[in-house]
């Protein structure tokens, strides 16, 4: 079974838990978005994962993004904090959780972009201009619209 994601719909299972993760929206120095592609859903959307009890959120959105697109970055910022109880993301185990996940906002330190072939199948440097050309994850669509609009930090 391949992940499934269930925005306001009565046909959802029940949540029984909270899977807490965190993504990043990384701008490189000329404003570009860094967007990989998941090999679950075959969707773009910012790197991003489940926090794990070692780490703090913030290096989950590092670990996350290294792993994922094999850039290293630099937590920047705060984007938002993101739940909604009519967000149900079943995961391939059977288990329907609802998603609490942190966005940061992010700038490369190092690395090069490539997809990991697990949990990735592409990655790219994507102009703002052009997300809409993108099938975007729907709830990473509202993270990066809110980076976008809220506070973007300035680049070294």
């Amino acid at each position: 079974m391949v992940r499934q994601d269930f925005f306001d719909d009565p046909a959802a299972p029940a949540a029984i838990g909270r899977i807490p993760g965190a993504s990043a929206c990384v701008r490189d120095e000329r404003g570009r978005i860094l967007l990989i592609r998941r090999e679950d859903t075959g969707q773009w959307a910012l790197p991003g994962g489940i926090f794990e009890l070692d780490e703090t959120i913030a290096e989950c959105a590092v670990r996350e993004t290294r792993e994922e697109s094999g850039v290293e970055i630099e937590v920047t910022g705060l984007v938002g904090l993101y739940t909604d109880p009519r967000h149900v993301t079943l995961l391939d185990d059977g288990r329907a959780l609802q998603p609490l996940a942190v966005c940061f906002h992010a700038r490369p330190v190092g690395g090069e972009a490539r997809a990991d072939g697990v949990e990735t199948t592409a990655v790219e440097w994507v102009e703002p201009g052009r997300l809409g050309e993108y099938d975007l994850f729907t709830n990473h669509a509202h993270r990066i619209a809110d980076a976008l609009t809220r506070d973007v930090p300035r680049l070294a």
